[in-house]
Parts: structure tokens; C-alpha cells; sequence
């Protein structure tokens, strides 16, 4: 059986557009994995948490700075087959004043801890869903300048992937987020993710 690690935000746990609730399993991307693959030959760790960051401490909540926790989720989940990472949109909130740049070099520590951890693993980073238009008027943690920075961090990605020889896929090419709050996945969004992580994971 293989073991793969889904590692990021509320994207990853499965947050319903505009509310508190979790879509439930054979919805989210992660859950739909698991049916394809096949449960006799793949085990999913779906370790998605809302507002979790590559880097940074949010003041608010605890427990949400990524390079924090990683190191333990991947040995609790070892041995790894296959580590999948999708984070840098809870980092383009106004409070940490990041940049696409800032935020990729919290993408590069986070790949080097699977690299030390769990070095027999295949690694694929995947650059977030654009934030959508006046998200601050859905989630006031978010601004305008949010919206570019979130817009630039697929090209930081891509450089990276390239630089640590890992995988890469740009999710704000077949994804968006759903309508009822510019920022999560709907169930087409879903859908879609799971197909082109599918893609990478058996090609």
C-alpha cells in the first residue's frame, strides 16, 4: 500500500464556501483521491487545517504556523510515499505583510523538512487557487494587495519546483473560488483538483 500526505489549509480539510462547515468525504479533493486510487493501494493522510501558513504565527489561533507541525505529521504518517503540499493563501493576510516571494521561501523550508524527514518520499507543491475579487468583503483578513499577492505565487512556485526538483501544479489553472466567499473551493473546484493531482500522482 502506498502513503500519500496532503499537507495545507482549508482548502485541504474541505472548507464549504461561506460557512463553517466541512464538505464531507467524496467531495473534497483529498476524499476523492482516495476512491479513485483505490482504498486496497493508497492510503490518504488528509492533514488540512483552516488557516494554517507555511511560516508564520497567527496571533489569533494556534497551532497554524506550518513548519511548525510538518516535521511531526510526517513522521507520524511514515513511511511516505508521496508528500503533497497546498499553502500560501492564509499568508497573504494583511497582518503577516508578506510578499509571493516571502511566502515561497516558506514553501522551500517546508520541502526541505519532507526532504530530511521523509527522504524516500515524492514531493508535489501545488500553488493555491487565486483569491478572488473585494475578498474583503467576505473575510476582512484579506485586502487588495492580498489578491496580487496571491496572484503571484504560482510563478514563485514553479521556480522553486524546478530549483528542488519536485513536482508542480498551478491550481488557478483549472480552479477558482466559489462565490459565496472568494476564497474556497466549491464542489466543481474539488472535483477538478482531485483529476489534475490524479494526473501527476499515476503518470
Amino acid at each position: 500500500m502506498k502513503n500519500i500526505l496532503c499537507f495545507g489549509d482549508s482548502n485541504t480539510y474541505g472548507l464549504i464556501p461561506g460557512t463553517n462547515m466541512r464538505y464531507p468525504f467524496g467531495v473534497r479533493w483529498t476524499s476523492i483521491l482516495s476512491r479513485e486510487l483505490g482504498f486496497e493501494d493508497y492510503h490518504i493522510a488528509e492533514e488540512g487545517l483552516c488557516g494554517r501558513t507555511t511560516i508564520f504565527d497567527d496571533p489569533l489561533r494556534e497551532g497554524r504556523c506550518g513548519v511548525k507541525l510538518l516535521p511531526a505529521i510526517l513522521e507520524t504518517h511514515a513511511p511516505l510515499d508521496y508528500t503533497i503540499i497546498m499553502l500560501g493563501t492564509n499568508d497573504c493576510k494583511t497582518i503577516y505583510n508578506s510578499s509571493a516571494e516571502i511566502i515561497g521561501k516558506g514553501i522551500e523550508r517546508l520541502i526541505r523538512q519532507v526532504k530530511t524527514y521523509s527522504a524516500k518520499s515524492e514531493i508535489l507543491i501545488i500553488s493555491p487557487i487565486h483569491l478572488g475579487q473585494e475578498i474583503w468583503k467576505y473575510d476582512k483578513e484579506f485586502s487588495d494587495r492580498s489578491i496580487e499577492i496571491s496572484k503571484g505565487l504560482s510563478s514563485v512556485y514553479r521556480e522553486i519546483s524546478i530549483k528542488e526538483k519536485v513536482h508542480f501544479l498551478d491550481a488557478s489553472e483549472f480552479a477558482g473560488p466559489g462565490d459565496a466567499d472568494r476564497e474556497h473551493l466549491d464542489e466543481n473546484g474539488h472535483k477538478a483538483l482531485a483529476n489534475e493531482v490524479l494526473k501527476k500522482i499515476i503518470s
